[in-house]
């Protein structure tokens, strides 16, 4: 019996992934969550963090930010912000590290682009090592 499931990966200029997948390992704001087959429906909110798919292939993605849909064993991303691992270099990485840091230290900011500009940091800080 095939387990696999629809995976759409859109981003506002074009559709990144369409295919089956096994599963996929997505940073929502409540945790990391694993969708798999016949998964309960859903929409979500992703945080920064690395996007997971296990299906012919394995593949990586740095998000920082988009939704989430899933039904009728149709799992949809939407993201401005999608970048394959493998194309986020250590001096980039580098980069948005200290300019994280420098959003962080600002009086103002909410608790929530605290917690959003944090997870950013954690997850670049582990790429990069």
């Amino acid at each position: 019996m095939e387990k696999n499931f629809n995976l759409e990966i859109i981003s506002p200029e074009k559709i990144i992934l369409s295919e089956k997948v096994n599963s996929v390992t997505i940073p929502s704001f409540e945790g990391e969550m694993t969708i798999l087959l016949d998964h309960i429906p859903l929409i979500t909110f992703l945080r920064p963090g690395i996007l997971r798919i296990e299906g012919s292939k394995e593949s990586e993605y740095f998000v920082e930010e988009g939704t989430v849909e899933f039904s009728n064993n149709t799992l949809i991303i939407l993201s401005s912000t999608i970048i394959p691992l493998e194309n986020v270099k250590g001096e980039n990485i580098s980069k948005m590290i200290e300019d994280s840091k420098v959003l962080l230290a600002k009086e103002n900011l909410s608790d929530k682009a605290k917690y959003i500009v944090s997870h950013k940091i954690d997850t670049l800080s582990k790429i990069n090592q």
